[in-house]
């Protein structure tokens, strides 16, 4: 089967297709992978450490691999230590280590202060805000013909069911239609829905906002390749769709266009939410790193370090984890960036629009 289009999946930067129009009533298939992974083509372990993985345990396995990869360097180098030894090297290290802490940490506490001062506002911008999201409460909840969820997680796995029984209805209403194809692609197409929303589903009970389950889930549901499918489906069989097929037709799409500004909600309070824990961990790993760092200036930045253990240099021991100490922050700042970004690089768009060459 041939991938599928994610609202803004990973965009790619390579050339338009200037030269190629793509006709929307060539043959397509009806059913595509899913899951992001699938639709990104790339391995479950890269997708792992980008965007699974516990955001602290990478920060410290990284921090690891930086205090070995430093010893074991600083093993095999030839005058390595001998340089480690001049206290001239250790305080230019160490002083220079000072004052990208203080300055980072400086900067990523102008960010989260970016961050909160969204949610700051006279008082006719905060009630703009809560009808903008009463409104839309409003007309999903008309959807859902129940009062809509207020967990994030349960609101998602509401709306998923919402498509999946929309769906269904489609597949009902052109049970008896005369138009073999018809029948067959919509059977197809509904088989797809229902199990990607059955997998989104199971992904999401369960799942609590503050984690990135609730928006991983969210971005497993294709539904701009969806939403593509409906219209699709109506343009080329419009001669055998009836008015209750075009009701189905038109539920359905409004179903799975509502998706995407709810996923994107979820997406942008889950931005906010990682940013202020991203500061708040910074903050905590900059005091004991300047404490390490300034402590290992002070007394052990002018003079040599004797000794060796376990066959290692101790000086190699010391300056490596004051060293591996003093990046933390930064570690700390790699491993929420990268997600952040892989996320919004995914997400570019909002809608049924194709950006990454390998999809097309």
């Amino acid at each position: 089967m041939s991938g599928a289009p994610e609202a803004g999946d990973d965009s790619g930067t390579g050339p338009a297709e200037s030269d190629t129009e793509i006709d929307a009533s060539a043959d397509v298939d009806i059913s595509t992978a899913d899951t992001m992974r699938e639709r990104a083509d790339e391995s479950r372990l890269k997708l792992w450490l980008l965007l699974k993985a516990n955001r602290v345990h990478l920060a410290g396995a990284l921090a690891v691999v930086v205090f070995c990869t430093f010893v074991a360097v600083g093993s095999s180098v030839d005058g390595f230590v001998a340089t480690l030894q001049s206290g001239d090297t250790k305080g230019a290290l160490f002083s220079t280590m000072l004052g990208a802490i203080i300055t980072g940490t400086t900067l990523v506490v102008t960010i989260s202060q970016l961050v909160i001062s969204q949610e700051n506002g006279p008082l006719g911008d905060q009630h703009r805000r809560m009808s903008n999201t009463m409104d839309f409460r409003d007309y999903v909840g008309e959807m859902y013909d129940e009062p809509t969820p207020v967990d994030p997680s349960a609101f998602l796995r509401r709306h998923v069911h919402e498509v999946e029984r929309r769906a269904k209805a489609l597949r009902e209403a052109v049970a008896g239609s005369g138009d073999d194809d018809l029948r067959t692609e919509v059977d197809e197409f509904t088989d797809s829905v229902t199990g990607n929303a059955e997998a989104v589903r199971e992904q999401l009970a369960g799942a609590s906002f503050g984690t990135f389950d609730v928006l991983f889930a969210a971005l497993n549901f294709n539904y701009a390749w969806k939403i593509f499918q409906v219209e699709r489906i109506g343009s080329d069989h419009e001669a055998a769709i009836d008015d209750e097929i075009d009701d189905r037709l038109t539920d359905l799409r409004t179903t799975l266009t509502m998706f995407g500004p709810a996923r994107e909600h979820v997406k942008t309070l889950y931005f906010q939410w990682a940013l202020v824990d991203l500061s708040q961990y910074i903050l905590y790993a900059s005091v004991p790193a300047l404490v390490v760092t300034g402590s290992l200036l002070a007394f052990l930045g002018s003079g040599p370090i004797p000794g060796t253990t376990l066959g290692v240099e101790n000086v190699l021991w010391v300056v490596g984890a004051g060293f591996t100490a003093s990046l933390v922050p930064f570690l700390l700042l790699v491993v929420y960036i990268s997600r952040i970004a892989v996320v919004a690089k995914r997400t570019l768009a909002i809608g049924p629009l194709i950006l990454r060459d390998s999809q097309r």
